[in-house]
């Protein structure tokens, strides 16, 4: 067996086995398994009314979708026929190391360990930003698989985790008596939200996706949303969720179509692309 045949197989059961192992710590840490879910764990530090960054209870719906994405894309990447194509060797490890993370995370939630859970998920923030980084690099159009299961999981796992980030950070000060993430104005929040608005920019313009962009959006409205309705009410944190949200998806917007006009122009002559596709049914 060549030694390139080797490091697919490795890396794909790698791949296989950590994203297994963050859907069982995800059962734990919802509380199905029996004990505290996440929300309750920590004395409360993740709850939806614990800070002005709480996003509300629903927006956790997203993570039913991250995890289906993972497995299904574990389980594609396993299909003989995908061992040795260059994308997954781009990003195998990346998606890897970021559900072995996710993992860790939870643990140490579960552990009442907020400090730690924090440097865990800058951690994986930086390990998502490489690896959709890298999986932005391709020579050509995607297929539908490529474009679900590798731009758009790593994108919305990206895009959540980096408002998720800013939330740790303020589950973790507020832990330790810092009363300014607990209550009105929230101007630390506030200050944390913009930079983790300016790394959704940063990620709607380098890759030209939407996934990460909504996901983000999906998180700021849900913080808006509890700082309105719920305590601690925090109206000036919950206006810069708003204009963040709109601010992320107007630059995917524009990216998005920088980006496809791009790829049209470069396509060889005589391949038609999505939108000539849909002309020539029309007609």
């Amino acid at each position: 067996m060549l030694q390139a045949e080797k490091s697919d197989r490795v890396r794909r059961i790698v791949v296989a086995l950590t994203v297994a192992g963050s859907v069982i710590a995800a059962l734990f840490g919802s509380g199905l398994l029996g004990g505290a879910g996440v929300a309750d764990a920590a004395g409360g530090a993740f709850a939806a009314d614990a800070t002005v960054l709480a996003p509300s209870g629903i927006a956790f719906a997203i993570w039913t979708v991250i995890y289906a994405g993972l497995v299904l894309y574990a389980l594609w990447q396993l299909a003989p026929g995908q061992a040795a194509k260059p994308r997954h060797r781009a990003v195998g490890y990346g998606v890897a190391a970021s559900a072995l993370l996710n993992a860790v995370w939870i643990m140490c939630v579960l552990a009442w360990r907020i400090a730690e859970s924090f440097v865990i998920i800058l951690i994986l923030l930086g390990v998502l930003l490489m690896t959709f980084v890298r999986a932005c690099r391709r020579p050509r159009r995607g297929t539908v698989a490529e474009i679900v299961l590798i731009d758009g999981v790593i994108g919305l796992y990206l895009g959540w985790v980096t408002v998720a980030a800013a939330a740790n950070l303020a589950a973790w000060l507020a832990a330790v008596g810092v009363a300014a993430w607990t209550q009105a104005p929230g101007v630390p929040g506030t200050v944390s939200l913009i930079g983790a608005g300016g790394i959704a920019v940063f990620t709607a313009w380098r890759g030209g996706r939407w996934a990460p962009g909504l996901a983000t959006a999906w998180g700021l409205v849900w913080i808006a949303s509890g700082r309105w309705a719920d305590d601690p009410s925090a109206p000036v944190v919950a206006t810069t969720a708003i204009l963040l949200a709109a601010l992320v998806i107007c630059v995917s917007a524009v990216r998005f179509r920088i980006r496809t006009r791009a790829e049209r122009s470069q396509a060889p002559a005589g391949v038609p692309g999505p939108a000539d596709t849909v002309v020539s049914r029309r007609s």
